[in-house]
């Protein structure tokens, strides 16, 4: 059978029978040769030819499907982007070459392809498939080589450089891994200096991860597992998610960040949920980032999460950095579970000494004849009782954009407290909006803003903040 014809009559059969066939029909074809394969997972070859570490040519006896994408201005991985590839890498199939104009705004990515793979000195035959059964797609790799040792050294070298972070965050959607250099410049932007948070909780959060990367000389001499489970808890709007950025950007280590578990291909939670956490243990010492951790976990998924997360494997290195608007919608062996989140944090609505705090330093930044008097930010900071950083920041940006449609000076002051109605009306109207479903259930109705932030000072999780 030829090459070519092989492809074809492959890709009639079942998805679950295609690797069974597919390798026993290369075997066939290169009996002198050594044959490894496995799905794609962190062998993204286009990503490592990208980056010149190996030059790829296109075989010329089949037809090489490949899916074109516009990039657009901030690219996100492409709808069947192999696992782990960068969306900037560009390759033409060969070696790496400066891209045209046209070429600058698209890429391409193989679905189906065979290609040639010159490496250190070697010469490998890489075969990649994409299977399709109309929900799911899977991605499978063969790799073709003089011998086994050169075929394993090659696919060590492609993963463990696919694992490496280089001015990226590695980003979990859809079901796959890709590195995200936008989201890492944003984290870079982020610092604790202008992140106003009561009392010594600052100071605690940055002390505790720092702590935790240093001492693990110390964690091993006396028995414990070098692990941490850090959450931060509070009503929306209150710097959870800020504080993360600042984090990650104070610390050397790399950034896992999971958007959802769900997969648009058909693949289970609990497949995504393994794929999150081996490629973490892969990547350690490592921060996890759980961004809404109530929306990720569900009543489907939930014990498989909590296996992966203090289950049989130690997860040493990794710190879980997770976040939630809605403890309540937590279940108790998440929340109350030490071993699984040493610290929760409390983000609670700001009081008046951080409105204070935080109106100064915004008020720092505006033009002199937009800045509010001394007697202005005592003012506004007493009338914004219940609000949150989000709103009071919204406060600024409204009041100026009142204030340069019609400008008088000095009346700065008079805008402000205007808008100050206007959003606390919006904030009583917001609370009256009914909770979404959850796994087609009515979540519980609860009150936010101040009440959350009361409940979170009064209950402290049954234990210690």
């Amino acid at each position: 059978m030829d090459k070519e014809k092989l492809i074809g009559e492959m890709l009639l059969l079942p998805m679950t029978a295609i690797e069974y066939h597919m390798s026993k029909h290369l075997a066939d074809l290169f009996p002198d040769k050594a044959l490894i394969e496995g799905e794609i997972g962190c062998f993204d070859v286009e990503g490592y030819a990208a980056a010149q570490h190996c030059v790829l040519s296109r075989k010329t006896f089949m037809y090489n499907q490949m899916t074109t994408y516009w990039k657009g201005p901030e690219p996100e991985m492409m709808p069947g982007q192999f696992p782990g590839m960068h969306p900037n890498a560009m390759i033409n199939g060969q070696s790496p070459v400066q891209p045209s104009e046209a070429e600058k705004d698209t890429i391409d990515r193989f679905k189906k392809a065979w290609l040639e793979v010159q490496w250190q000195g070697a010469a490998l035959d890489v075969l990649l498939l994409q299977c399709d059964d109309g929900q799911f797609h899977k991605y499978h790799y063969w790799i073709i080589a003089a011998n086994e040792e050169i075929a394993r050294s090659f696919l060590a070298a492609v993963c463990k450089w696919n694992t490496e972070l280089r001015g990226e965050v590695l980003v979990f959607d859809n079901g796959y891994w890709y590195k995200d250099e936008h989201l890492f410049h944003d984290i870079k932007n982020a610092t604790f200096d202008n992140l106003i948070m009561q009392g010594s909780l600052k100071q605690d959060i940055r002390a505790d991860i720092t702590q935790f990367f240093a001492a693990r000389e110390t964690y091993e001499e006396c028995g414990v597992p070098w692990k941490r489970g850090i959450l931060f808890v509070g009503p929306p709007g209150n710097g959870k998610t800020h504080a993360v950025k600042a984090l990650i950007n104070s610390i050397d280590q790399p950034c896992l960040y999971v958007k959802s578990f769900r997969s648009p291909h058909g693949a289970p939670d609990e497949v995504c949920i393994r794929r999150v956490f081996d490629r973490a243990r892969k990547t350690a010492p490592c921060v996890l980032v759980l961004e809404d951790l109530d929306s990720l976990v569900t009543a489907h998924n939930r014990s498989f999460f909590l296996n992966e997360l203090d289950g049989f494997a130690a997860n040493i290195g990794i710190v879980t950095l997770a976040t939630t608007n809605h403890p309540e919608r937590l279940d108790p062996a998440i929340l109350d579970r030490p071993s699984r989140f040493d610290r929760k944090y409390p983000f609670i609505l700001p009081a008046l000494a951080e409105r204070k705090a935080y109106i100064t330093m915004w008020n720092g930044t505006l033009k002199p004849r937009l800045r509010l008097t001394d007697e202005g930010i005592e003012t506004i900071s007493a009338q914004t009782e219940d609000f949150s950083f989000a709103y009071l920041k919204e406060l600024f940006l409204s009041s100026m954009m009142r204030w340069i449609s019609g400008p008088q000076r000095g009346a700065m002051e008079e805008v402000m407290a205007g808008q100050v109605n206007v959003l606390r009306e919006q904030m009583v109207s917001a609370s009256t909006l009914p909770e979404p479903e959850i796994d087609g259930e009515q979540a519980p109705q609860m009150p936010r803003g101040m009440m959350m932030s009361r409940m979170i000072r009064q209950t402290h999780f049954r234990g210690r903040m």
